[in-house]
Order: C-alpha cells, then structure tokens, then sequence
C-alpha cells in the first residue's frame, strides 16, 4: 500500500511537471505554432498602423489591431543579402562573413532557425525571394537559407505532411524597384496627400515615385491577406503565429544603403490571438535578428548561444520580468562595388541608435556612400551612383541639385561624401539632417556614444573592431549595379 502510495505521488508530480511544460514556452509536439513569416522586399517604416494618411495597408493594420505592434524595429543592415542573413541567423552581419555584402554567400556553419525547426519536425518552405540575393551552393548549402522553395503557399500546404508544424516564409519583390512609371497615380493614390520624406525634395516627380512605390507596399499587403485567408480555410489560423515586417527601408537616395531611419527602421507587426493578447503597441528597440530566437522559442527549441538576437517572446507575452533593449545597433558592409578603380570597396559603418541620438562612426569617409559620381571612372562600367537605385527621384535630385541652397544641401545629404562621425539629436531633428557631431554641446554625448557602440562591437566580435575587418572588401561580388540610363546624357 505504501509502495502505491509513492507511486500515485510521482505520477502526480509528473502530471504538474508535465502542465507546467505546457504552459511555458516549451509546448508539446502537438500544440507548437506554425510560423507564417512575409517579408517585403525594400519596404520601408510606411503603413496606415504608422499614421501614413495615403498608404493602405488593411492586412498590416488589422493584424496590429490582433496582434502586437512595434514602433521601433531595426535590421541589423540595409542592404537585402546581410539583412536577410541575419534574419535567419539571429546574428549580426558582421558575423557572417562573406554575407556581410550584398551577394555574399551564406556559409552552412552558420545555425538557421529554418533548419533548426525542420529537424525539430517542422514542414519549412518559402516562396519568391527567400535568403539573398547570392549563391547558395557557394556557402555550401544545397538549399536556400529560407527553406525547401514552393511554387506558393498552397502547394506548401498540401505537401504539409500530416499534423506536423509548419514554418512559411513569404519573401515578396515588392515594394523593390523598377516600378510602372505613373501606376501609384493610376491607381488612386492622390499624390497631393502623400508626406514626401524631408531628405527629399518636394516635386511633382518625387511624388509620383512615392505613389509608385506605395502601390507595390500595398500588393504586397493584399497577397499577405490572401495568406490569411487561406490559413483560416485550412483551420490553421488558431495555431499561428503571423508576422509581417521587411528587409529594409524604401529604395530610394539616403533610405535603403544608409544608416539613418529611412534606411534601417522597418515595420514589425507579430499577431498570434490565440495566445497573446493583441491590440497593442510596444515601443522597444527591436532588432531584427530578434526574429530567429523568437520562432526557436516559441516552437520550443534551445536558442544557440552563437546567436546574438534577443527572443521577444517575454514582451509578446507580457511578462513583467521581460527587459528591453535600451538601443540597437546597426552596420553596413559592401552594397554593391560603386567606387572608383581600382578600389571597388564597399563603404563600412557602424552606428548605435539610442532614445534621442543616432551616431555614426563612418570608417572609410574617403569613399562616396551613395557610389561614386564619375561614371566614367567606376569599378562597373557605367554604374552611377551604384548604391542607389535608379528611380525619379534619384534623377530628380542629381539633375535639380544646382536649383536652389535647399535642392544642392539634399543632393549632397543623399549623395556627398560624409565625415568620420555623424551626430543627429533626434529631440530637434528627428529626420536626422542636421550633423551636431563636433559641437562642444554635443561632446560628451558623443563621447559616451562612441565608447557604448565600440565596446559592444568588440564584444560581438566584430573584424572593424578587433581586427581582420578588410576582409569585407576582398570577398569577390557576383552581382550587377545601377547603370547609367542610357537615355541620360551625363553631366561633366
């Protein structure tokens, strides 16, 4: 009798130890979430959650309303193959190596939360534009970062073996450039509405290339609807956890390439109903490589500790124990090879992004940020300007810059060679134009700011830190680069 006794005492044990695995956030085989993850492509911090008054994104704001929205979400990199890499990695550009530029591969010693959730018995897929762009057999993996590719998210669904947990990602083109010249207009969008970005000039061009680029932020919300959708015809919608978010900001001068908010702050909404409480607004700091902790997490699984992300699920849970990031910090490698021969480095930087500071620490200023301006002389016959993308609006800026002081201080803004430090008090000048670094009032601000971001660095291992960083314009680059217009006669 004693002997039952002792056995009914541990199979009691066993049933609270077993209840209380369930209700943390290692959950059973059975009950772990699917993971639905649409990443645009160049999107930048632009949706109606956000308080854009033109832009419409339902998809996005609705799962703000369901779910929980962050204010305040940065890649790790504003170029697409290092922001993508470390999304899947959880871990900083700087630690990957050739993936650090854009076209660098991925190489198969670096952990993926994609493969750590297949072999946990999770279906993993993706479709369109997954990790990259760049070769994936360079980095000796036989399959893209994102996944196992599917046609779309209907045939992923249906060769979703039975029961088994999934993990979609869906990496649209849009909103990247080219765009149909005039569809924004075409489409409704009143261009008179539109809040054109301070670091661009206010023109009848530059809207219309705004519009443009809003329709495709809008396609690309509708199809993440259609996703939606489809997850509540299959029954899966209970058990999902969606997010919603892009590689960087919006392809156009001094945004996508550049450290400043229009180029690094991206949207980041997260919304599972079913087991967190929705209708909020959270306005931590939030790196992106954030991202791959929180899925491993969530799905149960131990997070390597080579992963230098920070799982959000403590904040998505509300637990008061969770402890934000009090900045992020924020780097750029090579985008493409735009500088004149024989140099074809890229233009390095590192920046830590606070409350009420962004610095910069510019570690070549002797390269052009934007790539270089005499075409004649670049690394890729005819690339012009090669880290921006050819648009309306970058030929608006270079063709306008002598038309007034305001016209000629955005040219070079976007364009100009940049000094060592940059300093922008976010409390006055909150479009971060105005460089205070240098200013006896600003010195000790800057002082802590660049001892806080370089003591971080050398703790994560950064080669511009603790040396070797070079190595980042030696790794050979397979891409291409904006071309000069050949309808454009160019300016000596």
């Amino acid at each position: 009798m004693f002997a039952n006794s002792r056995v009914s005492c541990l199979i009691g044990l066993l049933s609270v130890a077993l209840c209380w695995v369930c209700s943390s956030h290692s959950l059973l085989a059975s009950e772990r979430p699917n993971i639905l993850f649409a990443i645009a492509d160049d999107w930048g911090w632009h949706a109606g959650a956000y308080g854009d008054p033109v832009v419409s994104t339902k998809t996005f704001d609705q799962l703000a309303k369901d779910g929980v929205l962050f204010t305040r979400a940065f890649v790790s990199s504003p170029s697409c193959t290092p922001s993508r890499a470390a999304i899947t990695t959880g871990q900083y550009h700087w630690r990957l190596e050739e993936s650090a530029n854009l076209y660098g591969p991925l190489r198969s010693r670096f952990p993926l939360y994609t493969d750590l959730l297949a072999e946990a018995g999770y279906h993993v897929g993706f479709t369109r534009k997954g990790w990259g762009p760049g070769d994936v057999r360079a980095g000796g993996r036989t399959q893209n970062p994102a996944g196992k590719r599917f046609r779309d998210f209907k045939r992923f669904l249906d060769e979703r073996p039975v029961d088994a947990p999934f993990c979609f990602w869906f990496g649209s083109s849009d909103p990247h450039r080219g765009y149909e010249l005039g569809s924004g207009a075409a489409s409704g969008i009143p261009l008179d509405k539109i809040r054109v970005p301070a670091c661009f000039p206010d023109s009848p061009e530059v809207r219309g290339d705004v519009a443009d680029y809003f329709f495709e932020v809008q396609r690309f919300d509708r199809e993440v609807g259609q996703l939606l959708e489809m997850l509540k015809q299959h029954g899966l919608d209970k058990n999902t956890i969606v997010v919603m978010t892009g590689d960087h900001g919006m392809p156009f001068p001094r945004c996508k390439g550049n450290l400043y908010d229009m180029g690094a702050q991206v949207p980041l909404v997260m919304s599972f109903p079913q087991r967190f409480e929705g209708g909020r607004t959270v306005d931590d700091f939030v790196s992106l490589t954030d991202l791959a902790p929180t899925f491993l997490e969530i799905a149960g699984i131990d997070v390597p500790q080579v992963m230098t992300g920070r799982s959000l699920l403590g904040r998505l849970a509300g637990e008061s124990t969770y402890v934000p990031r009090p900045h992020v910090l924020i780097g750029k490698e090579r985008h493409v090879p735009s500088q004149e021969a024989p140099d074809s480095g890229g233009t390095p930087m590192r920046a830590i992004r606070t409350d009420d500071f962004l610095y910069i620490k510019n570690l070549r200023p002797d390269r052009w940020p934007a790539g270089t301006p005499n075409y004649q002389k670049a690394f890729l016959r005819g690339c012009w300007y090669g880290d921006v993308d050819n648009g309306p609006t970058k030929n608006y800026m270079i063709d306008h810059r002598d038309k007034d002081e305001h016209h000629r201080a955005l040219f070079e803004a976007a364009f100009g060679m940049r000094p060592a430090r940059e300093l922008y008090d976010l409390r006055l000048d909150p479009h971060q134009l105005k460089n205070v670094a240098g200013q006896n009032q600003y010195a000790e601000v800057e002082a802590q700011l660049e001892k806080q971001l370089m003591a971080e660095l050398v703790e994560a291992k950064d080669p511009r830190a603790v040396g070797g960083g070079e190595k980042f314009d030696e790794y050979p680059y397979s891409g291409g680069a904006p071309r000069y217009p050949k309808d454009r006669v160019p300016k000596k």
